[in-house]
């Protein structure tokens, strides 16, 4: 159902409307093996139009999205972190003051190499896991042919332990959710869409768990308590304290930061089930079109492939201040990237998922244009990275020995950022799947449209992304799981203690130099829930 909510007109970024924007031609005369080039000038540079070739291979190509080393990983944290006095199947209800912390990142060296860290209860990112949790589940109902586990379903036995692996599943997912819900009460913050979302509304969807309903309408009520009319947007965080920047009172600063639009899915999601639900979408609206003005830094499109998109392309802020007073900005920044003026990579990854998000819930144009502009200098910095991004490869086969390189698409933890390291520039692979979660809503929003060309090639290019990170990030692992004695099934791991928990490595939480804690190069929660989600909506589009 689309909505019209009536805003005002000043908050809105002038962009055009105008469907030229969106047209392509049906071909391009450019190699499609060649990659982004410069020469002189910037009027020189021509990009390769991505893969536009049947998706017949897909499945082959993304073999690793749906490999039985998930599960393993994922089930082997879910049951190793519970806490010590939650028993499997006993009343949720009794436990959910048990969870006081939840896993966050898993470091690639030093003394807790390859082991999750934990992180209070209260931090932004609890949500993920018990999300990723969902995922799976969701993977074992409506797409059970993708859980990849031959050790567990043998032929013979397929029926019942698919029903097994249901069950012990479930379990785990309520037992990790449980304590989200009572968090969707916290007005503390606006991450709570990224708190509940992920696990509860697929409860919902799954399982038609009505308490889970009500608690994401409640999360969406707690986060429009946050809405400050007179700068018509969702204050991000109370306050900022680092190393170099101080801003704590209330009164004068409204600090909105770039992540806020994935926040806002869940006004759009509760709206549709609640009776003020015209009210949490306009406030979900009004908030899009300000971070349109006050994030969005407008760039000159670079791109000569024909298939690109011709619009106004964007780079964002991280953090914006705004003055409740006057409505004007006061200050843009960040607080996880390079430099006030840089490009953040997992910002511009919020954006266009979000952007991409906003169209969807409301078919306004300019969200479209915005999470377009976004994905394609997402895709120019990307291309034009330092050389030292790529990594030979040699592979020796029945054909011979095949070179060839990896890491080009896994983005840099900040596109601006000087490489200290060539040997090992600091990526952050969770903003490469985040991206191209964007990607794909986008891609189905202009097929929609009936642009196919734009379509297919944003999601060949958030394909590509992922294919990328899988073969340059995806954590190796011994440990199986095999059917026991009782009719279900077990871990089995012939080096413990040698794992690496996370899917995959990589991430980067925040290296900002002037951050109280400053962490890269290990696996990431949200990293893996968005990596798992790109699959689940790869069977969902029917394209593996």
């Amino acid at each position: 159902m689309e909505r019209k909510a009536v805003l005002p007109d000043e908050s809105l970024t002038q962009l055009s409307e105008s469907s030229s924007d969106f047209e392509s031609p049906t071909h391009s005369t450019t190699s499609p093996t060649t990659r982004a080039t410069s020469t002189s000038g910037e009027d020189q540079l021509q990009y390769a139009p991505f893969d536009q070739s049947s998706d017949a291979n897909l499945a082959d190509r993304l073999a690793l999205l749906y490999d039985e080393k998930i599960l393993v990983k994922l089930y082997r944290t879910a049951t190793k972190y519970l806490p010590p006095d939650v028993v499997l199947g006993t009343d949720l209800r009794t436990i959910k003051d048990s969870f006081k912390a939840f896993p966050e990142y898993v470091p690639q060296d030093g003394p807790d190499a390859g082991r999750y860290v934990l992180r209070e209860a209260e931090f932004w990112t609890c949500g993920y896991f018990p999300g990723t949790l969902y995922a799976l589940l969701e993977r074992a109902v409506r797409f059970q042919q993708a859980l990849n586990t031959p050790a567990v379903f043998p032929k013979q036995r397929q029926r019942t332990d698919s029903s097994s692996l249901y069950s012990r599943l479930k379990t785990l997912c309520e037992t990790w959710a449980e304590p989200l819900h009572a968090m969707s009460s916290r007005t503390d913050t606006h991450d709570i869409g990224f708190i509940v979302m992920p696990a509860l509304r697929r409860d919902w969807e799954l399982m038609g768990n009505l308490r889970s309903l009500a608690s994401i309408v409640r999360a969406a009520r707690s986060l429009a308590s946050r809405y400050v009319p007179s700068v018509g947007a969702i204050r991000s965080w109370d306050l900022i304290r680092n190393k170099g920047v101080e801003i704590l009172n209330m009164e004068e600063n409204v600090i909105c930061i770039i992540d806020s639009l994935c926040n806002l899915d869940l006004l759009y999601y509760a709206a549709e089930h609640s009776a003020d639900g015209e009210k949490l979408a306009e406030i979900a609206t009004t908030h899009a079109e300000t971070i349109m003005r006050s994030h969005l830094r407008p760039e000159k499109p670079a791109a000569r492939d024909r298939t690109a998109y011709s619009g106004q392309w964007y780079s964002t802020y991280h953090v914006a201040v705004l003055d409740p007073k006057t409505n004007s900005i006061k200050r843009q920044m960040t607080a996880q990237g390079y430099s006030d003026s840089s490009t953040w990579a997992r910002g511009q990854a919020w954006g266009i998922m979000g952007y991409a998000q906003c169209y969807m819930a409301t078919k306004r144009d300019e969200f479209l244009h915005a999470s377009c502009g976004l994905a394609e200098y997402f895709l120019h910095m990307l291309e034009t990275s330092p050389d030292c991004v790529e990594v030979a490869v040699e592979s020796t086969g029945a054909a011979g020995t095949h070179k060839s390189t990896k890491g080009r698409y896994v983005p840099l933890f900040d596109f601006d950022a000087p490489i200290e390291d060539p040997a090992q520039p600091i990526r952050d692979s969770s903003a490469g799947v985040i991206a191209a979660n964007g990607m794909l809503i986008l891609s189905q929003a202009l097929a929609g449209r009936q642009q196919d060309i734009l379509a297919v090639r944003f999601r060949e290019a958030a394909i590509r992304i992922v294919q990328d990170i899988l073969d340059f990030a995806f954590a190796r692992e011994s440990a199986s799981l095999v059917n026991n004695e009782e009719g279900g099934f077990s871990l089995s791991d012939p080096t413990p203690g040698h794992s690496f928990e996370a899917i995959l490595k990589y991430g980067t939480a925040n290296n900002n130099v002037n951050a109280t804690k400053r962490y890269a190069n290990h696996g990431l929660v949200y990293g893996d829930y968005y990596l798992v989600e790109f699959g689940n909506r790869l069977l969902s589009m029917g394209l593996v």
